[in-house]
């Protein structure tokens, strides 16, 4: 299983960025998807999440109505566009294959490397 974030880099705040989560080796259709970001001294967290036919998403608090995630299965991609960029989510993400048990969202042990995303004020 490979999952490969890209797209991060350094915005300033009230910026855009898209990240991207490219899977390989699981059979992207039938996963739930989840981005995480983990800034220094704090721990992993979950920003947001998609079912595996897109319909259902869940998001952060601190996220919603800023970021939108999305998956084109056609592409085994995940997305996220993450828009009014603050300092605070400055972090790195990472993508995750999960599933979905009720309207919980559960990571499983696939994990990208990550993507730096750092938004300056």
């Amino acid at each position: 299983v490979q999952l490969v974030e890209s797209g991060g880099g350094l915005v300033q705040a009230g910026g855009s960025l898209r990240l991207s989560c490219a899977a390989s080796g699981i059979t992207f259709s039938i996963n739930a998807m989840g981005w995480y970001r983990q800034a220094p001294g704090k721990q992993r967290e979950l920003v947001a999440a998609i079912s595996n036919g897109g319909g259902i998403t869940k998001y952060a608090d601190s996220v919603k109505g800023r970021f939108t995630i999305s998956r084109d299965n056609a592409k085994n991609t995940m997305y996220l566009q993450m828009n009014s960029l603050k300092p605070e989510d400055t972090a790195v993400y990472y993508c995750n294959a999960g599933l979905y048990s009720g309207s919980v969202y559960l990571p499983r042990g696939y994990w990208g490397q990550g993507t730096q995303v750092t938004v300056s004020s």
